[in-house]
Formats: C-alpha cells, sequence, structure tokens
C-alpha cells in the first residue's frame, strides 16, 4: 500500500527537498504540501493524506495548533474531515521543547530532528504511518524525559489512572515508556512478542489512548514513570 503525504513546512526548498526524497520510493506518494498549518488544514480535507510530516514553527497557524485540529474530532471536520484523521509526524530542533510535548499530548505519534539523516526521515514515514509511533530513538527518548521533567503535571496516583489495568500491562506500559521496542519487551519479560503486541493494544483500548505516544505521555503524567529513574 502506498503511503499518502503532505509536506508542512514554511521553507519551500525543504518541502522540495522533502518532496524528492519521499518520492524517490516505491512505497511513497507526496500528494501535497503547505507552508503553515492553516493551508495544511486545507489541502489535508482535499488530499486525505495517512501521513502529514508537520514543521513545528511556521507563521499564520503553527504545527502544533494545526495538528490539534487535524487530530481532535470535535475540530476535524473543519480541518481534514472529521472521518480522516492523519498520523502527524512532527519536525522539530532541541529548542522546542515546549512544542513538542504539547504535540505528543495532542495526539501526533512521534517527532524527528529537522538534521536527521534522510534515511531517518523515510523510516519514520514507515513506521508512524504504520500505526507505531516514532519513539525508539535514544535521542527522542532523552527529549520526552526533558519535557515530562520541564513541564512536570501534578502527580497523580497511577492506580486511580491505571486501575484497568492487569499488573502485566502495567508492567509493558512502563517499558514502552522508557522507550523499548516490542521485541525488546518480550526479551525482558520473556514473552512472544505477538504477546506483546496483544497487551499492547489492550492497553490502548483500555486507556482510550490513540497509540504508543500517547501511552509515553500518560506513564509520566500519572507517575508511573519519572524522569531519570
Amino acid at each position: 500500500m502506498t503511503i499518502r503525504v503532505i509536506i508542512v513546512d514554511d521553507q519551500a526548498m525543504v518541502r522540495a527537498g522533502f518532496a524528492a526524497l519521499l518520492n524517490a520510493q516505491s512505497d511513497i506518494d507526496v500528494v501535497g504540501d503547505a507552508a503553515d498549518g492553516a493551508q495544511a488544514l486545507e489541502v489535508t480535507g482535499r488530499t486525505h493524506p495517512d501521513l502529514v510530516l508537520m514543521d513545528v514553527r511556521m507563521p499564520v497557524m503553527d504545527g502544533l495548533e494545526a495538528a490539534r485540529r487535524l487530530l481532535d474530532p470535535a475540530t476535524g471536520s473543519r480541518g481534514g474531515g472529521a472521518a480522516h484523521r492523519p498520523k502527524v509526524l512532527m519536525l522539530t530542533t532541541f529548542d522546542v521543547d515546549d512544542y513538542v510535548y504539547e504535540a505528543l499530548r495532542a495526539g501526533a505519534s512521534g517527532f524527528l530532528l529537522k538534521d536527521a539523516p534522510p534515511a531517518d526521515l523515510i523510516a519514520a514515514v514507515r513506521v508512524v504511518a504504520a500505526g507505531e509511533a516514532l519513539l525508539a530513538p535514544s535521542v527522542t527518548r532523552r527529549l520526552i524525559e526533558d519535557f515530562a521533567r520541564s513541564r512536570p503535571a501534578r502527580r497523580r496516583d497511577p492506580k486511580l489512572r491505571l486501575g484497568g489495568l492487569t499488573p502485566r500491562e502495567t508492567e509493558v506500559l512502563e517499558l514502552i515508556a522508557r522507550g523499548l521496542s516490542n521485541q525488546e519487551i518480550a526479551g525482558q519479560l520473556v514473552l512472544a512478542e505477538q504477546t506483546v503486541k496483544t497487551h499492547i493494544g489492550r492497553i490502548l483500548a483500555k486507556l482510550d489512548l490513540r497509540d504508543r505516544a500517547q501511552a509515553v505521555v500518560l506513564a509520566y503524567e500519572s507517575g508511573l514513570v519519572t524522569p531519570g529513574q
């Protein structure tokens, strides 16, 4: 299946470069681009992409607000269609911690540093389009911990928010938040990888979460995992 992508960045040369790179892949098709978040909503509504590659800082409407509107069912009908919510992969740099943390809370499936190697961008598009969150790289784990540390949520008893999970599901959630892949979780808990996937599916369903990115945010905000632990 071809992954339909739109690229949102206020720099035309960046958009053109990313488009050339992604269109060269047999399984990726760039179906549109936009120079700001407002244009992104309009282009998304016309093209119905599977994934939006979204810069954080842009004029008119920044990537954070655009992500909120694309991913919030209440506003989706005004930007992208309520019945069609694409995955959002944010592009960022180290100096936008607050933006990226809020983007994850809004439902973005991950983020990528703008100076990442081309192969990382291609892999990120495939990973996020497949329904996974881009949380495995060590730099991402460090950034998420920084967000949780710099924007501390009011700590709550994890049992109050996670009480619907079994002890095993709670273990799996904790390891997800620490950045482990399904394979690594399976090895640590001595489980089959398919069993880990089943546990993750149940965790997302019970906690009404969209993907692993939201699971990580919840694990930190509930106090199940603390930065630097």
